[in-house]
């Protein structure tokens, strides 16, 4: 079954859209962008959407990762949390995530060109022990999940059924004080979310910030471009806006 008579779910259970987030979140320079010339600082962006928001110098003893993934993300946060639960729909991804949290490394193949396949493996030296993954949905997170000191949610509005969903839960997801990392496309597709759930009219970006604003003050916003390899010569270039809130205060 080809990607593009799958359903939005189907899509990411896929052996292929695993392999492509793989590759995405644990690959090479070299594997993700195999040329000489090219947006090369599109690459790494799991990581890249933790690092380039994240306020170091603040406390963080729990985090929770949203839309996680094959959970490379939730790794790089455990780096600065005490406490890291990653989230994410697939049941395959979070399957791969926990493979690499026991196991340390986990083998698959990406696509190179026609019927060629590659073979690679994802790894991590050393998975921390202060992580955990479990499957969920991020628009009907369970009622005792808590709050934490960060919470990381990259790529993940758009993909949403109910956007307002999850972000009306926010503010009982972050303690005040703590920090909210959000990065979105804004790419929406009615084969994800109704076109009556998107925000904004051709400014998604203004809509999401007056959500936001009675709960949260905008401390960074900048553009994180990422780069995604279907094959060794085609690639999605997306460039996604980048924020860090902070958590007032008062409730």
């Amino acid at each position: 079954m080809g990607m593009e008579s799958m359903s939005a779910g189907q899509v990411y259970e896929s052996d292929r859209s695993l392999g492509e987030y793989l590759l995405f979140h644990y690959g090479s320079d070299e594997q993700q962008f195999p040329w000489e010339n090219g947006p090369k600082d599109a690459l790494h962006f799991p990581t890249r959407s933790v690092l380039e928001l994240v306020d170091q110098d603040s406390e963080i003893s729990s985090a929770l990762d949203l839309g996680c993934a094959v959970g490379r993300s939730s790794f790089v946060l455990a780096e600065f949390s005490k406490r890291v639960l990653g989230i994410d729909y697939s049941k395959s991804f979070i399957g791969a995530a926990q493979t690499i949290l026991e196991e340390g490394r986990l083998d698959y193949q990406f696509h190179e060109e026609g019927t060629h396949w590659v073979s690679s493996s994802a790894w991590m030296n050393q998975p921390p022990d202060h992580i955990s993954f479990e499957v969920g949905d991020a628009c009907e997170l369970r009622s005792d999940i808590g709050e934490f000191d960060l919470v990381h949610a990259a790529n993940l509005l758009c993909r949403l059924p109910d956007p307002m969903a999850l972000l009306s839960r926010l503010p009982e997801l972050v303690q005040p004080g703590g920090q909210l990392l959000l990065t979105t496309p804004l790419t929406w597709l009615e084969d994800f979310t109704p076109r009556e759930k998107w925000l904004g009219d051709g400014d998604s970006a203004s809509a999401l910030k007056n959500i936001l604003q009675d709960s949260f003050d905008l401390e960074v916003e900048k553009n994180l471009p990422f780069l995604i390899r279907e094959h060794r010569r085609k690639f999605q270039y997306s460039v996604a806006l980048g924020m860090r809130w902070r958590r007032k205060m008062t409730r």
